[in-house]
């Protein structure tokens, strides 16, 4: 098929990556935001606008919060299908397990619990017969946050950029993990094209034709954030293996099971709850042990998450974990404690050489540490993957456009107006969910879902007006589309900013002043990004005239042309040995 190794491999890039490239496009672009995705929620959230705070008394605050959860509503009628009979009143249900949650960015307190039901599963192999209810809270007062207000970086955003929010059968996972496989492909398939690679690192022209310097800066930022976007390729599939194998849940489920019993003996963590009542030691007690002990192990700290298991039983344990955000390994140190009495059952040993590695890998992906340069090296990757696919898009339409309008196909315009969609209408639908977060009364019911309503709405309107304003690339001109979305970017990005001023006082020399970067951050990114695109579109006005019918054309250079033609029409994505 192909007259070698090489030319194969470009085939492979350039079909892999047209084909699940959107895919790739969101993940990147909301992964890049996830990064920040608790500054956003302070951002969409003002009455969280205050400085991260360390996790509260247990004994004093935290336990009468506890005695006043309920089982969410929404649980109640998802477990309701799952169990034979009517689920009792909820204000009778038992809390038998719960957790509180924080790290050094949330300025609140994640809370939850189970709650023990009677109820028989339909299914004899459901073994989960309990219903969950959680809640945020200010761990300044204590005071209930309403369930209402969607956390949009950490409850939309972040959960985007690998389920894209389609969790029917768990689809979005498996779809993020085959674009995931993809991706790697592509990757070992774009260092064997590229025979030049150094060079790459080193050339961008972007006062050449629009082919020639699309594709160096494709070039240049897959070859410079290459080990990121390894990384986090592998690293994702390595977190989620256990969706894409559920050997745990399927061939191995009785060998899980053993598993768990032996555990549970063998660290001293009771598995089955005893069934005879007893009280609860003070946990404040619990918590200043664990403390004295990671201080004695040299790494002091604050504590991340808190769970008690099996409450009110003689079987109850009390689990301290730290945060460790001095650390990218993704360990926890944890200290247990008998929850009756207070004594230490386990202490955490170091982890095995396996773990560890699983370890490191999750907590490299997750970025959980406290660097905030790194974190911004993360965003630089995120939005380098990012350009890289968009410029990949930009070459393959380029490259095509005047063939295909001579032939009178319409290819090179569906890439468009997909790639139109994808690149442009992405960050329309992202920032209009901003803006229409700061539009909507505070008080609507169901808020965050009219949230979501709308930037799902904002997307599709983006990929309607691309659809419609792709239409010149058929006669190979360039399409309005990408100017028209640039300037859509640049005045909701301007509006989100103007509206955050006028509905919470907290303009930038406010924000600034006090030095509260999640607010003053997110506006500076907003006004960032409203320049670039203002700049882009009037770029691209520049263009359209300079290339409208009757002048010259911005042809390729006939080295360029040359070049391109040792390549088959199918392979797009290659190295150019040629200036």
């Amino acid at each position: 098929m192909f007259s070698s190794f090489r030319l194969s491999m470009a085939w492979l890039h350039t079909w892999f990556g047209l084909v699940l490239g959107y895919v790739l496009m969101v993940c990147f672009f909301f992964g890049a935001l996830s990064v920040f995705d608790r500054e956003i929620d302070r951002w969409a959230i003002p009455e969280t606008r205050f400085q991260a705070q360390p996790m509260p008394s247990y004994d004093t605050m935290l336990a009468p919060i506890f005695r006043e959860l309920r089982p969410h509503p929404d649980d109640m009628k998802a477990t309701a299908q799952r169990v034979i009979g009517e689920i009792p009143n909820p204000d009778t249900l038992p809390l038998v397990s719960l957790y509180a949650y924080t790290t050094h960015r949330d300025p609140v307190l994640a809370i939850g619990g189970e709650f023990a039901i009677p109820n028989k599963p339909r299914d004899a192999s459901d073994e989960h017969q309990h219903v969950h209810g959680w809640a945020t809270i200010d761990p300044r007062s204590g005071k209930v946050l309403s369930d209402d207000k969607l956390k949009i970086g950490s409850g939309f955003f972040y959960p985007m950029h690998y389920s894209l929010q389609l969790h029917w059968l768990d689809l979005g996972y498996w779809i993020v993990g085959l674009a995931a496989l993809v991706m790697l492909a592509a990757l070992v398939s774009g260092v064997v094209m590229h025979r030049k690679i150094f060079r790459e690192f080193f050339t961008f022209r972007p006062k050449k034709h629009v082919q020639r310097s699309a594709l160096d800066l494709h070039n240049l930022t897959g070859v410079v954030a290459l080990p990121f976007h390894f990384f986090f390729a592998f690293t994702g599939l390595v977190i989620f293996a256990g969706i894409y194998l559920p050997v745990g849940e399927t061939m191995l489920r009785p060998l899980a099971k053993q598993h768990e019993t032996l555990e549970a003996a063998r660290t001293g963590l009771p598995h089955d709850p005893a069934g005879v009542a007893a009280p609860l030691a003070s946990v404040d007690a619990m918590v200043a042990e664990a403390k004295r002990r990671w201080a004695a192990r040299g790494m002091p700290g604050e504590v991340g998450l808190l769970t008690i298991e099996h409450l009110g039983d003689r079987n109850g344990y009390v689990s301290v974990l730290r945060a460790g955000t001095d650390r990218v390994t993704l360990v926890g140190q944890g200290v247990h404690f008998e929850a009756a009495t207070g004594k230490v059952i386990r202490e955490d040993p170091p982890p095995t050489a396996v773990s560890g590695i699983n370890d490191f890998l999750a907590g490299l992906h997750l970025q959980h540490f406290e660097h905030w340069l790194l974190r911004w090296f993360y965003v630089l990757g995120g939005l380098a993957g990012c350009v890289c696919i968009a410029t990949g898009f930009i070459f393959f339409v380029e490259k095509r456009k005047k063939q295909h309008a001579a032939k009178g196909v319409g290819g090179s315009r569906a890439v468009d107006a997909l790639a139109v969609t994808t690149v442009t209408g992405m960050l329309i639908a992202a920032i209009a969910m901003l803006v229409l977060n700061r539009v909507l009364p505070a008080e609507l019911p169901q808020r965050g879902e009219w949230e979501e309503m709308g930037f799902w709405a904002a997307w599709l309107i983006a990929l309607a007006h691309a659809a419609w304003r792709t239409a010149p690339v058929r006669q190979a001109r360039i399409a309005p589309a990408w100017r028209e979305q640039c300037w859509a970017i640049a005045a909701l990005a301007v509006a989100a900013v103007l509206l955050n001023w006028a509905t919470t006082g907290d303009h930038l020399l406010k924000t600034i002043g006090k030095a509260y970067w999640p607010v003053a951050g997110l506006d500076l990114c907003l006004l960032a990004t409203a320049g670039l695109a203002a700049f882009a579109a009037v770029k691209l006005r520049r263009r359209e005239q300079r290339l409208a019918p009757g002048r010259a054309a911005d042809e390729p250079r006939a080295a360029d042309e040359l070049d391109d033609a040792l390549l088959p029409a199918g392979a797009a994505l290659t190295i150019r040995g040629t200036d």
